[in-house]
């Protein structure tokens, strides 16, 4: 049988552990099992189990304390992630070999991980060989995208993550909880957005014709893909965070290949019973 994960990707800060601590919590109310592997070398404290820790294996500080290399946080994180990938023997030993493992990898938040260093997806092609499939969740956080310049910039960045790791994705909104009743009634417009609409209706904003057909060419890109939606994630609505789940179960076919319970035959005595006699016998009685 096949194994199921999720890569938690986005920028740092947008919710990446506090969704994995949800999504546990909410697996367990539906009986469901779900592991949380920390793909995090510089990752201080998260609030939930996890099955594999890439700090047992090297940290950022490590790396930045050593003097033979001199890194500063970025590039220990980049050197961390390198290591990593040159020691998936690691990560193997940690999963195991159990079937139908579900499992949150949540992952780093440095955005050139996704876009032109090869780590992540050499991470994904392993995970496919042990027969994993996968999802993309891409987060970002409501709070950030309130103006129409920034939703532009974290849907190309979600898009650059798709496109570069070539997986089914998830881009998800996070921190709707968080937001004023009149701020998540504005935002929705950026759930499933009209990108060209948008843009004319920041047309008064554009400084150059050149920034103007710039922008223009962008929101061309997005629309043309049709691909970046987003979903609302509030931690507090349970239906919302099954939605969510769903259809990320639905990307990866999570559930098609379980054995479907056949109902119980009838013991032969029970299905020879007359119960008309014995209805008679009870209404004389």
């Amino acid at each position: 049988m096949p194994r199921y994960a999720q890569l938690v990707m986005g920028p740092a800060g947008s919710g990446k552990s506090t969704y994995c601590s949800t999504m546990v919590q909410h697996a367990e109310s539906l009986n469901r099992s779900v592991q949380v592997v920390n793909l995090d070398p510089a990752a201080e404290y998260f609030n939930y189990p996890v099955m594999a820790d890439i700090r047992e294996l090297i940290q950022v500080d490590d790396v930045m304390e050593d003097n033979s290399l001199r890194f500063g946080p970025n590039g220990g994180l980049v050197f961390c992630m390198e290591y990593f990938a040159n020691n998936f023997d690691w990560l193997e030993e940690s999963l195991g070999h159990v079937e139908d493992d579900y499992i949150l990898f949540d992952c780093p938040g440095q955005i050139e991980l996704y876009t032109h260093l090869p780590v992540m997806k050499q991470l994904v092609e392993q995970l496919q060989q042990w027969e994993f499939r996968i999802c993309g969740v891409f987060l970002v956080d409501s709070q950030f995208m309130v103006e129409s310049f920034k939703f532009i910039s974290g849907v190309m960045a979600a898009l650059s993550a798709m496109v570069s790791l070539e997986i089914p994705q998830v881009n998800v909104m996070t921190k709707m909880d968080l937001l004023a009743p009149k701020a998540k009634k504005e935002i929705e417009k950026y759930l499933d957005p009209d990108m060209y609409s948008m843009m004319e209706d920041n047309s008064d904003t554009f400084r150059s014709k050149k920034f103007k057909k710039l922008t223009k060419a962008i929101c061309g890109l997005i629309e043309d893909y049709s691909m970046v939606r987003f979903l609302p994630f509030d931690r507090t609505d349970e239906e919302g965070i099954n939605i969510v789940l769903q259809h990320i179960d639905f990307s990866i076919q999570y559930g098609e290949d379980l054995e479907v319970k056949e109902p119980k035959e009838v013991d032969e005595e029970q299905s020879n019973l007359n119960y008309d006699e014995i209805f008679q016998d009870k209404v004389s009685s």
